[in-house]
């Protein structure tokens, strides 16, 4: 029987390419994999050495300008004007082995194990659970929505608390500078995140060398206080820590939350593990970083031990009045290197919560060729500048925001424990006893420092919550949205194979020229051909299938590029395959799809676009969230511009979808 494809249209409700949301098999294709490559290549060229260089510079930007202000935001929290060794031994002893279970037996021990085809991170760490159990779990994908959510109020905070702990240490140098600490503070954040456009490849050299520096000063200062009050290595043990919480009730759960800030940055060392690699992040860390933390809060505790008036900015008071100018330029320049590396995680989060369907398509920039990490956001870029300025104007001090900081750390921490829990259960490597029994002394710590923290939320701890709440409103909007959409799509799809066989002996109009039809799924008709046929009524003389690849390497060679195969009449289906580093240059390609065995003239052809509007039709909260998606809908880049398609050639055919 052979059937018409114009009633074919006509009698259906015709399904669009979806180029907005992607599932968890394009991420994994498209993303995870991608920065292994990177790696490989970085390992092969530049050695273990420059890879750890590397990581000193980006992984431990943020945890490494902690000190600045977590022993001192702890030794606040006691209320005791004068600290004696109870509280600043019970304080250091709280802060070491705080490093130790959390940063080093979780995340370098632990975590930096169960990676995704070499990538981390809690979206990585969400795909992990998702294909173990082999089918979507809706309170799994909460999880990863959530961990996404609070990322982005963290990353709001740390160039805010950051920059302004530093440039606030100019006050000890001239105390006539106290009223342009906001102003010089406001001045280097819109510097730096008005040159990210620019990209940080060439800064990004810096990072490396002058985090070095850091942390050596870290270590340095350290010790030659330790020299003055040697015992207080007794710190190590963790009886002052126990003896601190028990003598110390009333404020011990408030000073946990400060406690808390030292580790600040430890999600960097799984989420950046793709760019880096296991080997050189944990010799990063124990060969420097750890010491280097550990030294300085020991030097610091001993300042405070030696001289218990010092205890009101104990980390700017460890370096003499001739080196201080020094100091504070030298931290200035790591909290930028810290809040530069915590925006390029906002980009890279918000790339993989798109790719994933959880944000509409953005429009992205890579901004360096041999890197995938070094990508430029516009909108992302924008609203984080907005909230940091904000957070700055309105909290106006570092010690301020310490009670809003805490919250999005752990909050992120505790639920990659969880998700960690469910993978090892899901993929059958621990039953549940196993697995709870192995997290628990972690996971017991990381609850209580939330709750803590959670104490202060109306002293700032809002903040991240609020932004929290709203970055998951958005998310889960879209990922509901788009799944709908999909669902309604799928149902009424016609296959590739029927209908080629349903246009042998069609009388449809043929006209001259070729025709492209973008499509996401190769085995389906594309709904703009179907809808061409509904409304023209015509068929080009030769019809392509036309579908955007992308590959797991960086760059696709010229045999690999393009591919034709044909389909049987007038069809054929045209690959093209970009790396996940190469811009998806559709007209540029055109060359390699002629040298693979396609034949068309320029002149006459055209690419046709599916373009899908969804109404809203749901009753009550349902019916808000529709609106909401369909909103959100009108900010996803433009598929022409994104594919760089020739504009003078290329006609959009839309529909309405009910959702």
């Amino acid at each position: 029987m052979i059937h018409d494809p114009v009633r074919i249209a006509d009698q259906m409700s015709l399904p669009l390419f979806d180029e907005e949301a992607l599932d968890i098999a394009d991420y994994l294709k498209a993303e995870a994999e991608a920065p292994t490559d990177i790696h490989q290549d970085e390992a092969a060229h530049q050695g273990h050495l420059a890879l750890t260089l590397g990581a000193i510079g980006v992984v431990y930007g943020d945890i490494g300008t902690s000190p600045i202000y977590a022993f001192r935001e702890a030794l606040r929290a006691t209320g005791v004007a004068q600290p004696g060794p109870p509280e600043v031994l019970g304080i250091l002893s709280l802060l070491i082995w705080t490093l130790l279970l959390i940063v080093t037996v979780k995340y370098v021990f632990a975590l930096l194990r169960a990676d995704n085809r070499g990538e981390g991170g809690i979206l990585a760490l969400y795909t992990l659970v998702r294909l173990a159990a082999g089918k979507r779990s809706i309170p799994v994908l909460l999880l990863a929505i959530a961990g996404a959510a609070l990322f982005a109020g963290d990353a709001a905070i740390t160039p805010a608390i950051s920059v302004l702990s530093a440039v606030e240490g100019t006050e000890l140098i001239l105390p006539a500078m106290e009223s342009y600490v906001l102003p010089i503070t406001i001045g280097i954040l819109v510097a730096l995140f008005f040159g990210q456009r620019r990209g940080t490849a060439s800064v990004a050299r810096l990072f490396g060398p002058v985090t070095v520096v850091w942390f050596l000063a870290l270590a340095g200062l350290g010790l030659w206080h330790m020299a003055e009050t040697p015992w207080v290595i007794s710190a190590f043990s963790p009886v002052w820590g126990g003896q601190f919480l028990v003598h110390h009730t009333g404020v011990a759960f408030v000073v946990l939350g400060a406690v808390f800030l030292a580790v600040t940055g430890g999600e960097a060392l799984y989420a950046d593990l793709g760019h880096f690699g296991r080997k050189p992040i944990m010799t990063a860390w124990f060969a420097l970083v750890f010491p280097a933390l550990v030294l300085n809060y020991l030097g610091q505790g001993a300042l405070v031990l030696a001289h218990p008036e010092a205890a009101s900015d104990s980390f700017f008071a460890m370096a003499p009045a001739a080196l201080l100018p020094l100091l504070v330029g030298l931290a200035t320049a790591a909290t930028v290197i810290a809040s530069q590396a915590v925006i390029s995680g906002a980009f890279s989060m918000a790339r993989g919560a798109a790719q994933l369907g959880f944000l509409p398509r953005l429009r992205i920039v890579h901004t360096a060729e041999g890197q995938s990490g070094q990508i430029y956001i516009p909108s992302v870029n924008w609203l984080l500048l907005g909230g940091v300025l904000w957070l700055v104007l309105g909290f106006r001090s570092s010690g301020a925001l310490a009670s809003a900081y805490g919250i999005a750390v752990t909050g992120t921490m505790v639920l990659t424990t969880v998700l960690g829990v469910l993978y090892l259960v899901r993929s059958g490597r621990l039953s549940v006893p196993a697995a709870l029994l192995l997290a628990a002394p972690v996971a017991v710590i990381e609850w209580v420092f939330l709750a803590s923290n959670l104490t202060k939320l109306m002293d700032g701890g809002y903040v991240p919550v609020l932004a929290a709440l709203v970055v998951g409103l958005v998310m889960w909007a879209w990922w509901r949205g788009t799944q709908l959409v999909k669902a309604r799509v799928h149902k009424l799809a016609v296959p590739v194979a029927s209908f080629v066989r349903s246009m042998r002996g069609s009388s449809v109009n043929v006209i001259p020229g070729t025709g492209f039809f973008l499509t996401g799924d190769p085995d389906i008709v594309p709904s703009a051909l179907l809808h061409n046929l509904k409304h023209n009524r015509v068929l080009h003389e030769q019809t392509v299938f036309l579908t955007v690849e992308t590959l797991r390497v960086p760059y696709a060679t010229a045999e690999e590029r393009a591919s034709v195969e044909a389909l049987g009449g007038a069809f054929l289906r045209l690959t093209l395959r970009f790396g996940f580093m190469e811009t998806p240059n559709v007209s540029r390609a055109m060359g390699h799809a002629r040298k693979a065995g396609l034949r068309f003239d320029v002149m006459t052809s055209t690419f046709f676009l599916g373009r899908r509007r969804a109404v809203a039709t749901g009753r009550g909260l349902e019916l808000l969230m529709d609106r909401f998606y369909v909103a959100l809908t009108r900010f996803a880049a433009d598929p022409t511009d994104f594919y760089h398609l020739p504009r003078d050639r290329v006609v959009e055919l839309g529909e309405r979808v009910a959702i």
